[in-house]
């Protein structure tokens, strides 16, 4: 129903030349161009189908910050209905999509990973899960001002978000025959 989300993105995706060391060094920037519209709109696209959004409610705040790769989401989520931290835990554990079900070669077994330890994910040490395909998850928790859940999410921006992402589509029209 409602996401609030501020994340805290690596240095490469600002792409080449990217941010001048001078300026992020011991520094996070709290604000990226068009990315936070960028953000509230595509989430509905990628929740959704082709011809309807999924008609959530996002608020998203985009930080640029002093790591290589990995972007990192702290999530807080009111949902349609009622569900508590495990069920949520539950459910992204068991989520599986058509990379998974057609075994492209692409798609990691996993597309998210929920880690129980209190301190994670962290870029460093969860970045790269899955050849870098895999989304960690971590900290599922109640969230009382939303009446919903909160989390934190990393993904690698440049295999995940990027250049992996599109060998996982290509892989995808292969599979469905929508490409030769």
């Amino acid at each position: 129903e409602t996401v609030v989300l501020s994340s805290m993105q690596a240095v490469s995706g600002a792409g080449y030349p990217g941010v001048a060391s001078l300026d992020i060094m011991q520094n996070v920037i709290p604000f990226i161009r068009n990315e936070e519209e960028k953000v509230e709109h595509e989430t509905n696209k990628i929740l959704g189908t082709l011809s309807k959004p999924a008609g959530i409610t996002v608020s998203a705040s985009c930080n640029r910050v002093p790591t290589l790769h990995g972007h990192m989401e702290a999530v807080f989520a009111k949902t349609r209905s009622s569900a508590t931290p495990n069920e949520i835990i539950g459910a992204m554990r068991d989520f599986t999509g058509t990379p998974q079900q057609l075994k492209l070669p692409s798609a990691p077994v996993h597309p998210i990973i929920v880690r129980e330890e209190e301190d994670r994910p962290q870029t460093r040490l969860d970045v790269d899960e899955g050849n870098g395909m895999t989304v960690t998850v971590g900290r599922v928790r109640r969230d009382p001002a939303l009446n919903g859940v909160k989390y934190m999410a990393l993904g690698h921006n440049l295999i995940r978000g990027g250049a992996g992402c599109s060998i996982l589509n290509a892989e995808l029209l292969l599979a469905k025959k929508l490409i030769k």
